[in-house]
C-alpha cells in the first residue's frame, strides 16, 4: 500500500488543495525567497556592482519565480486578489528598475486583512521587511497564516473592547525572518516610498506566543517547584486553550496603548525616552488586560481566567530573562511586576522553593495596576523630566539600581542644564539589574528559552507525540 501511495502521481491542480501550503507552488515560492534574500543589502536593495554580486539575469529570474508562485497560489485566498495583484506589479517595477530600496507601498495599502475577520481565513503575505526580535534588515518574506477570531472575540471587540484594527494569527508557515523571536506581522515593518497617512491592521501570532509560554513556564515551574492549581496544569498542556487566552490578552493589550489617562503620545517608542517608560507602558496594558480578564472571569468567560496566569506567567518567569541586559523595557516589567508581588506578600521564595498566594494573587496585581495609572494622572500636569523622575521613583522602590547609576542620585547629579533627551545619555544600559533570584534563575532556563527561537504550535506537537 505504501508504494502505490509513493508512486501516485501529485495533484498540482490549485483547486485539489484547501491550504496554501500544502501546493507545490509554495515550496516554489520559499525557494525564490530564501535565494533573494542572501543578496539584499539591510534596506533591502541588491548591489549588482558589489563583489560576488549575482548577475540582474539570476536576480530576475527568482524574481519572476516568486511572482509566478504567487499568480498560482492567489486563488486559493481569493480576499487577497487586490493584494496579490498589486504585490506582482511591486516585484515587477523592482526589478525593472534595477532591485533599488524595495518600495511596497501599493501592495500595502491594497492588504486588508482586518476588513474581512473570520476565523481560519487563510493569508498569503509576501513583502520586504524587517521582523520586530528577528531579523533587522528589511529582507523579502513570505508567510502563510491563518486569522484567530473566534465569536466570543468577536463578540467582545464588538460590545466591549473595540479593535477594529487588531488581529489575532497563527502560522502555516514562513521563511527565515520568521524562524527567530518574532510573534507580530506589522505594516510599519515594510519597505515603502513613505508610510501610509494611518495604518489599518496589526497582526500578532499567538500560536508563537503560547508555545514559548508553556515550555518556558512548565519549565520555570519544575524548577522552582511550584505548586499549580489543577485548572492551570491543564491549561500548560493545552496549545489551543493557550492560544485563546493569548489573543485575548494581545487585543486588550493592543488597544489600551491609546486608551487611558495618557500623558504623552501613546506611540512613545518613536520618541526618546528613558527605558523604564516603555517598560511601564507595556507592563500597564499587560496589567489593563489582566484586570479586564478578572472582570470577565467573573462574567463567566473561561478564557479570562487563563489570561490572567499566561500574564503573572510569562511577565515574572519569561519577559526578566529573554534577550540581552541593554535597555531591555520588557524584561524590566517583568521584574517589577514579580518584586511587588513579591514585596506585598503574594510571591513567596523559601526553602527553595516558590509559593504564589493564589488566593489575593489578582487583588494585587491589580493594585500595581492602580499604582502606574495613578502615575499616569499625575503626569498629565508634570513637566517631561519630573514625570520621568516619578517613574523612576515607583521602579526604583521595587528594584535596586546599578550601584553606578546617575539618576539613582537624584536630579542634583545630572546636568539639568541639557534637554531631557540628552539626559538619556545618561542612563545606564542595565539600570535596574536583575537580582540575585533571576540571576540564578537565568542560568536554569537560559537553555529552554533559547530553544523557543522560531518555534510554533507544530513543535509543540512533536514534542508530545
Amino acid at each position: 500500500m505504501t508504494e502505490i501511495l509513493a508512486s501516485a502521481p501529485v495533484k498540482t491542480d490549485i483547486l485539489s488543495v484547501d491550504r496554501v501550503v500544502e501546493h507545490p507552488a509554495w515550496a516554489a515560492l520559499k525557494t525564490a525567497v530564501e535565494t533573494i534574500r542572501p543578496w539584499q543589502s539591510a534596506d533591502g536593495s541588491i548591489d549588482l556592482e558589489a563583489d560576488g554580486a549575482p548577475p540582474g539575469e539570476a536576480v530576475r529570474a527568482e524574481v519572476d519565480a516568486v511572482v509566478a508562485a504567487v499568480e498560482q497560489l492567489s486563488p486559493l485566498v481569493p480576499h487577497d486578489v487586490a493584494y496579490h495583484t498589486a504585490l506582482v506589479a511591486d516585484l515587477r517595477r523592482w526589478a525593472d528598475t534595477g532591485f533599488g530600496v524595495p518600495d511596497f507601498l501599493d501592495s500595502l495599502l491594497a492588504f486588508q486583512p482586518a476588513a474581512q475577520r473570520a476565523d481560519g481565513l487563510q493569508h498569503l503575505v509576501v513583502f520586504p521587511m524587517y521582523t520586530q526580535n528577528g531579523n533587522p534588515d528589511r529582507n523579502f518574506e513570505a508567510v502563510v497564516l491563518r486569522v484567530v477570531w473566534p465569536e466570543w472575540l468577536a463578540e467582545l471587540e464588538r460590545t466591549r473592547y473595540d479593535n477594529p484594527l487588531f488581529l489575532g494569527i497563527t502560522f502555516e508557515d514562513f521563511t527565515a525572518g520568521y524562524d527567530t523571536n518574532s510573534a507580530v506581522l506589522f505594516p510599519e515593518t515594510i519597505a515603502v516610498r513613505e508610510a501610509p497617512e494611518r495604518f489599518t491592521w496589526g497582526g500578532i501570532f499567538c500560536d508563537r506566543e503560547a508555545a514559548r509560554f508553556r515550555r518556558v513556564t512548565e519549565a520555570a515551574v519544575a524548577t522552582l517547584r511550584l505548586e499549580l492549581p489543577a485548572d492551570i496544569a491543564a491549561m500548560l498542556d493545552d496549545q489551543q486553550r493557550c492560544e485563546q487566552a493569548f489573543v485575548l490578552w494581545d487585543m486588550v493589550h493592543d488597544r489600551t496603548h491609546s486608551h487611558g489617562d495618557l500623558p504623552f503620545d501613546p506611540f512613545m517608542i518613536k520618541q526618546r525616552q528613558p527605558f523604564w517608560m516603555y517598560g511601564l507602558e507595556e507592563l500597564r496594558c499587560d496589567l489593563t488586560a489582566f484586570k479586564e480578564a478578572v472582570k470577565l472571569e467573573a462574567d463567566g468567560y473561561a478564557q479570562a481566567r487563563d489570561v490572567q496566569f499566561a500574564v503573572l506567567f510569562d511577565r515574572m518567569f519569561r519577559f526578566p530573562l529573554t534577550g540581552e541586559r541593554v535597555r531591555n523595557y520588557d524584561g524590566l516589567g517583568g521584574q517589577l511586576l514579580f518584586a511587588y508581588l513579591h514585596k506585598h506578600d503574594v510571591v513567596r521564595w523559601t526553602d527553595n522553593t516558590l509559593h504564589i498566594d493564589w488566593e489575593r494573587a489578582p487583588k494585587v496585581t491589580n493594585q500595581l495596576c492602580g499604582e502606574i495609572e495613578k502615575l499616569y494622572r499625575d503626569g498629565i500636569d508634570r513637566p517631561k523630566l519630573v514625570h520621568w523622575f516619578a517613574a523612576y521613583e515607583l521602579v526604583s522602590t521595587y528594584l535596586a539600581p546599578h550601584p553606578g547609576s546617575v539618576w539613582a542620585k537624584g536630579p542634583d547629579a545630572l546636568d539639568l542644564t541639557q534637554p531631557p533627551r540628552k539626559l538619556v545619555d545618561d542612563v545606564l544600559p542595565d539600570e535596574f539589574p536583575l537580582s540575585m533570584f533571576f540571576e540564578a534563575l537565568a542560568k536554569k532556563l537560559r537553555g529552554v528559552i533559547a530553544s523557543t527561537k522560531g518555534i510554533t504550535s507544530a513543535d509543540m506537537a512533536k514534542v508530545a507525540a
